[in-house]
């Protein structure tokens, strides 16, 4: 659902250089480190990750051949070189076990029909004592003011839009029982909230405005096709949303970031 077009190409970059500092400040990878990142889409993430560990070798890989060229042109135009793509997919994997010291997951998991089973994937090919870093948003989370249920039945359709297609965008808070399940340990998640009122205009603009709402604002022909809500609710859903944003407006939503260790 996300990347796939002009509009949500944007998007993402708006939420990622928006989060950054918030989600990445404590992603530091050690010199020499190889690390894997699966699912990059338009390399959103892939920016920091290379920003942020400049001596670590970074190998980046998504199903989606436009997607892996948009990441690509994205890298070179930040002169970056530590960074190479391939196109894969996360349930056949072209690596053999213990290939990697690291591997970062973000915003994939919520996509995918079984987040378990490429999780048991991705722990084969971390080496023993690797670190797998995995972050996942819950739209379970969001609350506001003024408050208003119309927009919380617009942002339910993204969720339900989200889960026909085989993802769950609630899965924020699954993250523990996932990686456990998986045979991940020294597992720690931290809860990493947006808190977003007028005193923080780069938030209401980049968050609120450009990432949530542009989300959910985008899901409007297929949830009315879908009989989800008629075109007027969703409408007014989305002026409520915008209403968050106004001098006296508040704008909450949680990310989970879990580290956990292959042993």
């Amino acid at each position: 659902m996300h990347g796939y077009d002009q509009r949500e190409n944007i998007r993402l970059q708006d939420q990622a250089s928006t989060l950054a500092e918030l989600l990445h400040h404590d992603t530091v990878y050690p010199a020499k480190s190889r690390i894997f990142e699966p699912g990059c889409g338009v390399g959103a993430q892939t920016i920091t990750l290379a920003r942020n560990s400049p001596d670590s070798n970074l190998i980046s890989i998504d199903m989606s051949r436009e997607s892996i060229a948009a990441a690509r042109n994205k890298i070179e135009e930040e002169g970056f070189k530590n960074v190479s793509f391939q196109q894969a997919d996360i349930f056949r994997l072209p690596f053999k076990p213990g290939s990697f010291d690291h591997i970062f997951v973000c915003f994939v998991l919520e996509h995918l029909a079984q987040p378990d089973v490429a999780l048991g994937c991705l722990k084969g090919l971390l080496k023993d004592g690797g670190t797998i870093t995995v972050i996942e948003g819950d739209h379970g989370s969001t609350y506001f003011y003024p408050d208003n249920e119309t927009a919380y039945k617009a942002i339910r359709c993204q969720v339900e839009l989200q889960k026909r297609a085989g993802g769950n965008a609630n899965i924020g808070r699954e993250l523990y029982p996932l990686l456990k399940a998986a045979g991940f340990g020294g597992i720690r998640v931290s809860p990493r909230m947006v808190y977003v009122d007028s005193s923080k205009p780069h938030l209401v603009e980049g968050f609120t405005k450009n990432t949530f709402t542009a989300m959910v604002e985008g899901v409007r022909e297929s949830a009315i096709q879908a009989g989800l809500i008629d075109g007027e609710t969703f409408d007014e859903g989305i002026k409520a949303l915008y209403r968050t944003t106004e001098i006296d407006g508040v704008f909450c939503y949680t990310f989970f970031k879990a580290v956990a260790t292959n042993h």
